[in-house]
């Protein structure tokens, strides 16, 4: 029981965090849970930071389903339709194979690029219209274990925007369509997914994924966003690296 108990605060502290939950969870449950489909299990989890991130922000979520905000609605619609359908496909192949810790390496070279790119204020000049289709592939990737999801949406959305708090909330954002519907579409697929035990794990991933997402939103605050993703940069250098003497 406790092992679940894990499993959820893990969740729910690393889908913040630019650092693969995912990838982290499948990781653990493979050391440390037997006959255990890892993949779908840490995908499900996910459910509970979707509540976490509807709750802690249901003012943007009020505004937006009444398209009082209806830049940021077309933007979150764009970006879940390109990055669902290209998921869907990589959850598919990533079934199949298994993924190392290079992907986290690679991760967090993209992350110390993107600090770099901050600290020296570097405008890439790219139209902003391009902006969900890039964002929406980056994300869409996350299906494959070892890819952080909010490690690529910060990354693509870093491109475009520079108020740091807003790239954090909008990659937050970003999460909810999208664990909507591959946790509905995993439950539909394996009802058995939802037992005592993974709702356990759903409860501390939902509890832990609200502490974790009120901290980062003010450390950003009071950090500049380039020492923000410098940090998490390393660990997730770290992270990739450890995976090979595990």
């Amino acid at each position: 029981m406790i092992e679940y108990i894990i499993l959820g605060i893990l969740q729910g502290v690393f889908e913040w965090i630019p650092v693969s939950s995912e990838g982290i969870v499948v990781l653990f449950s493979n050391y440390f849970i037997k006959d255990l489909n890892a993949i779908d299990v840490s995908i499900f989890l996910h459910m509970g930071t979707f509540l976490a991130v509807m709750i802690y922000f249901y003012k943007d979520w009020i505004e937006i389903l009444s398209f009082k905000k209806i830049e940021l609605f077309k933007f979150i619609f764009i970006v879940t339709a390109i990055s669902g359908a290209l998921g869907f496909l990589l959850y598919n192949v990533s079934k199949e194979i298994v993924m190392g810790g290079g992907l986290l390496f690679l991760m967090g070279l993209g992350l110390l690029l993107t600090s770099y790119f901050q600290k020296k204020k570097i405008d890439f000049n790219i139209n902003k219209k391009f902006s969900p289709w890039i964002v929406g592939l980056l994300q869409g990737f996350s299906a494959i274990p070892g890819v952080s999801r909010s490690g690529s949406t910060i990354f693509g959305l870093s491109l475009f925007e520079k108020d740091t708090v807003q790239i954090l909330k909008v990659s937050y954002l970003l999460s909810a369509p999208l664990v909507f519907c591959s946790s509905a579409y995993l439950y539909l697929k394996d009802p058995a997914i939802v037992n005592n035990e993974s709702l356990l794990a759903l409860l501390f991933s939902f509890i832990f994924g609200v502490i974790t997402l009120r901290f980062l939103l003010k450390l950003v605050q009071k950090i500049n966003f380039s020492s923000f993703t410098f940090i998490f940069g390393i660990l997730c250098i770290l992270s990739g690296i450890a995976t090979y003497f595990l």
